[in-house]
C-alpha cells in the first residue's frame, strides 16, 4: 500500500505512472476491460439478430434499430464524454460509464420486447460515449511518459484481441446460453473493472478545461439529427406523413447543429477544423468506408444464418478473418504508409474492399466456405489493413498536434455516424422488405443488390482518396495505437502527453 501511495504522489506531481509497477498493470487491465465491454458489444451484436428477431418477434426494422440506437447516442455524444472527463475527472467518468453501460446491458438482456431492448440500446451507448474515450484517455495522463506510447500499444493490441474473439463468442452464447447472454456479459466484467479503477487507477483532470462550458445543445441537436434522420430511412418503407416530417425535422436541426457550433465560443466541434482540406477530404473517405463496411457486417451476419444455414457461432467464426488480418498486419500497414505516403495505401485499400464485397455475392444457398466465402473475407480484411492505420495517420497529421484528440474524436464520430446511416439506408436501397430476414429468397436477392452498393460506395472513397490525399510533412504526428482489430471505428488518438481527448482547445 505504501508503494501505491509513492506511485500516486509522483503521478500527481507529474512524473507518471512506470509500466512495470503494480499501478501501472491495473491501469491496462482497467482500461482494457472497460474498452473491451464495447469492443464486444459492437462486433457481437450483428451474430445474434436473427435469434433476436425470431424471440421477440420483431421485424427488419427493429432489428435496424438494436443497432442503431446504440450507435445514435455513441457517435452523438462521445465528443461531449471526453469533454467530461477533462472537467470532472477522468477515472471518474470511466467509472461512471461502466457502471452505466452494464446497468443498460443488464436491461437489455432481460428485455422482454423490442421497443424496451431498443431503448436499453439507446442507453447503452451513452454509457459507451463515457468510457470509450475515457479508457484511452487514462492510459495518456496517467503513464509515464517514456511509457505511454508502450502503454497505448498494449492497451490497443489486447483490445484488438478483444475485437477478434467477440464474433466467435457472441456466436457460442446465443447458440448456447442464449443471445441474452451477449449483453449480461458485460456485467461480471463491470463489477470487476469499476472497483478496481476506484482503488488503484489515479484520478487525472484537465485544469485548463475548468471554467469552460459545455456544448450540451450541440450534442443534444446531433443526436436528434441523428436519430431522426436515421428513423426516416428505416421507416421510409411506409411511405407516411410522419416519417416525411421527420426527415424534414432531422434536416432542419442537423443545420441548427452546424449554426449552433459555428456561433459557439467553445464548441464540441469547432467547424475552422475542416478548414484542413486535407483533414475534410480524408473524413470523406471515412464516411465511405465506414458506412459501406457497417453495411456490409450487418448484412453478411443475416446473410450466411439466413440464406446459408450457417449457426450463429458458425457465422461469427467465420467472419473472424477480417478482424484477425487487421490485428495481424496493421502495425505494418502504418510503416510502409509512412514510407511511401498515405495516398497509395488510401486508394487501394477501399478498391480492396470492394472487390472483396462484390465477391460475397457467390455467397449463397449452397456456398462453400472455403472456396466462396473466405477469399471474400481474405480480400475485404486485406483492404481494411491497407486503408485503416493510414486513415488515422493521415487525419492526425492534417491538423495542429493541439488538436490531434479533437480531430481523432471527429474522426470516429463521422465512422460511426456513417456507419448508422448506412444500417438503415441500405435495407432500403436494396428493396428489402420488413419480413426479408425470414425468407432465404427474399433476403439473397436483396443481399445481391445490397453489395454492389456498398461496393459503390467504397469506389467513390478511393477516387476521393486519390484525388485530395497528399503525403503529410515529415514532422507531423504519428499514431500511438499501432494495432487495431475493430471495424466499427477507426483507433481514437488523445493528445500526446495530456491525455486530453475530443473537446475544443
Amino acid at each position: 500500500m505504501a508503494a501505491l501511495e509513492q506511485e500516486n504522489q509522483e503521478n500527481q506531481q507529474g512524473s507518471g505512472v512506470r509500466i512495470g509497477t503494480p499501478t501501472g498493470r491495473w491501469i491496462l487491465l482497467t482500461t482494457v476491460l472497460g474498452s473491451s465491454m464495447a469492443l464486444l458489444d459492437s462486433t457481437v451484436v450483428n451474430v445474434a439478430l436473427p435469434r433476436i428477431g425470431r424471440d421477440l418477434d420483431a421485424d427488419l426494422a427493429a432489428l435496424q434499430w438494436t443497432v442503431n440506437a446504440y450507435m445514435v447516442t455513441l457517435a452523438g455524444l462521445i465528443l461531449l464524454g471526453g469533454a467530461l472527463g477533462d472537467r470532472f475527472g477522468r477515472r471518474k467518468v470511466f467509472v461512471v460509464g461502466v457502471i452505466w453501460f452494464a446497468a443498460a446491458s443488464l436491461l437489455c438482456g432481460i428485455a422482454p420486447n423490442a421497443p424496451v431492448l431498443i431503448a436499453a440500446r439507446a442507453l447503452q451507448g451513452i454509457g459507451g460515449a463515457l468510457l470509450t474515450p475515457g479508457s484511452l484517455s487514462l492510459i495518456q495522463a496517467s503513464f509515464h511518459p517514456d511509457d505511454r506510447g508502450k502503454a497505448v500499444g498494449l492497451w490497443s493490441g489486447f483490445g484488438g484481441v478483444g475485437a477478434a474473439i467477440g464474433p466467435f463468442l457472441g456466436g457460442w452464447l446465443v447458440d448456447g446460453p442464449g443471445w441474452r447472454w451477449v449483453f449480461l456479459l458485460n456485467v461480471p466484467l463491470a463489477l470487476l473493472c469499476a472497483p478496481i479503477a476506484l482503488r488503484h487507477v489515479p484520478e487525472s483532470k484537465d485544469g485548463r478545461e475548468h471554467g469552460r462550458g459545455f456544448d450540451v445543445l450541440g450534442a443534444a441537436l446531433g443526436a436528434l439529427s441523428l436519430a431522426l434522420v436515421t428513423y426516416a430511412l428505416i421507416e421510409a418503407r411506409s411511405g407516411t406523413l410522419v416519417v416525411t416530417v421527420t426527415a424534414g425535422v432531422g434536416v432542419v436541426a442537423g443545420i441548427a447543429f452546424v449554426y449552433v457550433e459555428r456561433r459557439r465560443a467553445d464548441p464540441m466541434m469547432p467547424l475552422d477544423i475542416f478548414e484542413s482540406r486535407q483533414f475534410t477530404a480524408v473524413n470523406v473517405v471515412t464516411l465511405c468506408v465506414y458506412a459501406a463496411f457497417s453495411g456490409f457486417f450487418f448484412l453478411a451476419a443475416l446473410q450466411l444464418q439466413v440464406v446459408s444455414g450457417y449457426s450463429a457461432l458458425g457465422a461469427g467464426t467465420a467472419l473472424l478473418p477480417t478482424t484477425a488480418l487487421m490485428l495481424l498486419l496493421s502495425a505494418r500497414s502504418g510503416d510502409l504508409a509512412r514510407r511511401i505516403g498515405p495516398r497509395i495505401p488510401l486508394t487501394v485499400g477501399p478498391l480492396l474492399c470492394a472487390a472483396g464485397m462484390l465477391l460475397m455475392l457467390r455467397v449463397g444457398t449452397d456456398a462453400s466456405y472455403v472456396l466462396d466465402v473466405l477469399p471474400a473475407l481474405l480480400v475485404l480484411g486485406l483492404g481494411m489493413v491497407a486503408l485503416v492505420a493510414p486513415l488515422t495517420a493521415t487525419v492526425l497529421a492534417s491538423v495542429d498536434n493541439s488538436r490531434a484528440g479533437l480531430a481523432s474524436g471527429i474522426n470516429n464520430a463521422a465512422a460511426r455516424a456513417a456507419g448508422l446511416v448506412a444500417v438503415a439506408a441500405l435495407p432500403l436501397l436494396a428493396g428489402m422488405g420488413s419480413e426479408a430476414y425470414r425468407s432465404a429468397s427474399a433476403f439473397d436477392d436483396a443481399f445481391s443488390r445490397a453489395m454492389p452498393l456498398c461496393a459503390g460506395i467504397l469506389v467513390v472513397g478511393a477516387v476521393v482518396a486519390f484525388t485530395t490525399v497528399r503525403r503529410p510533412p515529415s514532422d507531423c504526428r504519428r499514431p500511438e495505437c499501432k494495432t487495431h482489430g475493430s471495424v466499427t471505428a477507426p483507433p481514437l488518438e488523445g493528445e500526446r502527453g495530456s491525455g486530453k481527448f475530443g473537446s475544443a482547445a
